[in-house]
């Protein structure tokens, strides 16, 4: 046997065992709970992957505190101990509040019609629980309402929220429907609702919010026959009818909770009519056995997480699949189970032959969580995610900016569909019968007119003279998505559209200021602005977004070598980098609640920071970046409601850890290079889609090792300190030694620098 047939037998026996590995129980290693305090804005509650349905509580906001309810985004914050009640529509980790559509509350005694205030719970509806009677599990939640006595629990499908409710106490007891409940923006416009029979009911609400035409309809099935229905108009009481309609109509079911203290409701959401809500029920839950629909649940999330099977101590396994599980709240299912969905044209789209999306978080989520879903699923989800984006181009004559509901709510900065867009390209995942279209919805969004992009089209700045705040934080982001154009059009054999492009992605040379070595706005003169304080983080006062000079310093992930070489070189840029991140965290008293999680000026808590610690492998000290990242993957990831340092932005923070926690990163989100930092755990298996394994073994892993000493991949000594998307899809085995101290080594030849692919 010759050596090369010997070390692939070896390989092969190696790597056997982690390929055939059986399925582990990892929901057990879910903390949802994480996040749930302070500004993580996470959702807590029951849903399976990317479900439509996100059934849970919801709380008082408590507008009187510093944040004016701002860390009740979600409608949950993990120190209040009251529950209005339970609604199936959430955002999670956002820094706006929307949606907690359709208030379902078990109730007893005194019908009440508004909901309690904040310690006063006498004076609405609503109930005090106790958080050691409050459970929550992928797939699962359940609290004991103390005021009404009435077990709640609470399970979903896609589409459908399933709810089980026990009364202890039985007097009076019913179910009231608020369709006129609304929290931080949301307002309803029209809501109306038919009684179909003793147990069916149907309905919609639509409301105005940060989502500005939103539409839900609904159909809900109840377990035993309601007895009595009351309707209401407000507090208005409606009689005579089964059919009502108004700005916020609300009924009360009243059932025999003394022969059966148990009810349950199934409730099944649409975007196009009650009746595909009613065959979404149909459709996921035809019979009533709830714990059925809660293992099922249970077995989708595990499915989901054993994608990744991650060794490491019980921490840190826990705050590793929390992450990954925050990452598979969104983008959500939009459409119905027969294929129908709502477009934001607000015209319906039937039977359509891929799965359509909502809740694109984009400005966050290009940067991480949308290239782990390149690594994670298949083909078909990705496409679905591209396909939706392209649906959207054609509905509204540009690519998503921030999709929400089958709205356009043109929320954040830059043209981030476009990277999403780029990096599945590149990969080779869209489909080429699409390749037209796409191209189409690239060239015409980037060929767009709005926030100064008529600027970037003339391959000029945009001056601070016609955008006094946030110029350049547009113009790089720009710049980041013109690269993806550059590189679809290259591929694509279009030269003079790629020439073009190529120019456009450069053009945040031009706000580079060398007096102060950032950079900075600029008027149509050409002077930059003056005064100058690159500290100065005001929210929308600057001429960045959620972020100061030096945060903004570093966002050129699509051209690092063109940046180092604005400052001079590599020394120079590795001087100015250790000082950033060493630097005072003062911010002053006026500073954004986004920018959070400092490590000097480095701010973990925010997106446009996510890159940095992996630029030093860019110039040669890579171990500098595995600190960097160790340290914020220590003291800003922890088992514990606050366990994330600012808002998880729909799963961005978490896709961030996951990545990071595995050692390995996408600085650049088009690119299909991941350069390495620091691993947490001991062994993990990637089982990638294509029916492949990475198996990762981690020697010396530690507190204090948190550097590189060596890599061997397949056996062979591995010196890159980069390694490419077609890499990890080939699987196989990696293993990695740590030290306590740096290999300064490990790294320094400039020709294992991921420069040297990623941007050709």
């Amino acid at each position: 046997m010759t050596g090369n047939k010997l070390l692939k037998t070896v390989l092969g026996t190696l790597i056997l065992p982690f390929c055939a590995q059986a399925q582990q129980n990892l929901t057990q290693y879910v903390n949802p709970f994480i996040g749930s305090a302070d500004h993580g804005h996470v959702f807590v509650g029951a849903n399976v992957p990317l479900g439509a349905v996100q059934l849970g509580p919801t709380q008082i906001p408590q507008i009187w505190d510093k944040f004016n309810g701002w860390d009740w985004c979600s409608g949950y914050n993990y120190k209040s101990q009251e529950i209005l009640g339970f609604t199936h529509t959430h955002l999670s980790g956002t820094g706006i509040g929307d949606l907690n559509d359709l208030m379902i509350v078990p109730a007893n005694g005194k019908l009440q019609l508004t909901p309690a205030e904040f310690n006063k719970m006498n004076t609405g509806y609503g109930s005090s629980f106790k958080k050691e009677n409050e459970v929550a599990k992928p797939g699962f939640y359940s609290a004991y309402l103390d005021d009404y006595q009435v077990q709640a629990n609470l399970t979903a499908t896609e589409r459908v929220g399933y709810h089980q409710y026990r009364y202890e106490k039985t007097d009076n007891a019913h179910i009231l429907v608020d369709l006129g409940y609304h929290i931080n923006w949301d307002k309803p416009t029209d809501t109306y609702i038919k009684q179909v029979n003793d147990s069916t009911f149907v309905g919609y609400r639509f409301s105005t919010g940060w989502a500005t035409d939103q539409k839900l309809y609904f159909a809900i099935r109840t377990s035993q026959p309601i007895k009595k229905v009351r309707f209401f108009n407000g507090k208005e009481e409606k009689l005579g009818q089964t059919t009502f309609k108004g700005q916020a109509i609300k009924a009360a079911l009243f059932f025999d909770a003394v022969k059966n203290k148990t009810i349950e409701l199934k409730v099944g959401i649409s975007p196009v009519s009650s009746t595909n809500a009613l065959n979404n029920i149909n459709a996921e839950i035809p019979g009533w056995n709830f714990e059925k629909v809660k293992q099922d649940a249970d077995q989708r999330w595990n499915k989901t997480l054993n994608k990744i099977q991650f060794e490491a101590d019980k921490d840190t396994k826990t705050i590793f699949y929390t992450a990954l599980y925050h990452t598979y709240f969104a983008p959500t299912i939009f459409n119905d189970a027969n294929g129908d969905y709502l477009g934001t044209d607000k015209q319906v789209y039937e039977k359509q032959d891929f799965v359509n999306h909502t809740v694109f978080s984009l400005w966050d989520t290009y940067r991480g969580l949308h290239p782990l879903m390149t690594i994670l699923e298949d083909r078909k989800i990705n496409q679905d995610f591209i396909k939706t984006m392209l649906a959207i181009y054609q509905q509204q004559g540009k690519l998503p900016m921030w999709h929400l509901q089958g709205n356009e709510t043109n929320t954040m900065v830059g043209l981030p569909a476009i990277p999403v867009i780029a990096d599945a390209f590149l990969k080779g995942i869209i489909d080429e019968k699409d390749y037209t279209l796409m191209w189409e919805a690239v060239k015409t969004t980037a060929m767009g007119n709005d926030h100064g992009l008529k600027y970037a089209r003339e391959l000029t700045y945009i001056p601070i003279d016609s955008m006094p705040n946030e110029s350049v934080a547009w113009a790089l982001e720009y710049a980041i998505a013109d690269f993806g154009a550059y590189k679809i059009a290259e591929k694509l054999g279009k030269t003079e559209d790629a020439a073009y492009f190529k120019k456009r992605y450069k053009l945040y040379e031009q706000y580079f200021d060398k007096e102060v070595g950032h950079f900075v706005g600029k008027k149509a003169n050409g002077e930059f602005r003056r005064p100058f304080d690159p500290l100065m983080a005001k929210h929308r006062e600057n001429d960045y977004c959620e972020g100061n000079a030096w945060q903004y310093t570093w966002l050129v992930p699509q051209d690092v070598k063109g940046l180092i070489n604005l400052f001079g070189g590599e020394e120079k840029f590795l001087k100015k980098l250790d000082y950033f991140t060493t630097m005072s965290s003062d911010l002053g008293g006026e500073a954004s609640p986004d920018i959070s999680g400092l490590i000097g000026q480095y701010a973990q808590g925010n997106e446009p920071n996510h890159h940095i610690p992996y630029l030093y492998a860019y110039a040669g000290q890579p171990w500098k970046g595995a600190a960097l990242v160790r340290k914020a993957m220590t003291e800003f990831y922890t088992n514990s409601p606050a366990g994330l340092c600012g808002n998880d932005d729909v799963g961005q923070m978490s896709a961030w850890y996951v990545f990071s926690a595995m050692r390995f990163c996408p600085l650049n989100a088009m690119s299909g290079v991941y350069v390495l930092g620091s691993p947490m755990m001991q062994h993990a298996n990637i089982n990638l889609p294509n029916g492949k394994t990475l198996a990762i073994d981690v020697k010396n892993q530690g507190k204090a090792n948190q550097y590189i000493k060596s890599i061997k991949l397949n056996g062979k000594p591995y010196a890159k300190t980069f390694i490419t998307h077609a890499q990890l899809l080939a699987g196989g085995q990696m293993e990695i030694e740590m030290s306590a101290t740096p290999n300064k080594n490990f790294g320094k030849n400039k020709a294992d620098w991921p420069s040297n692919i990623d941007n050709n």
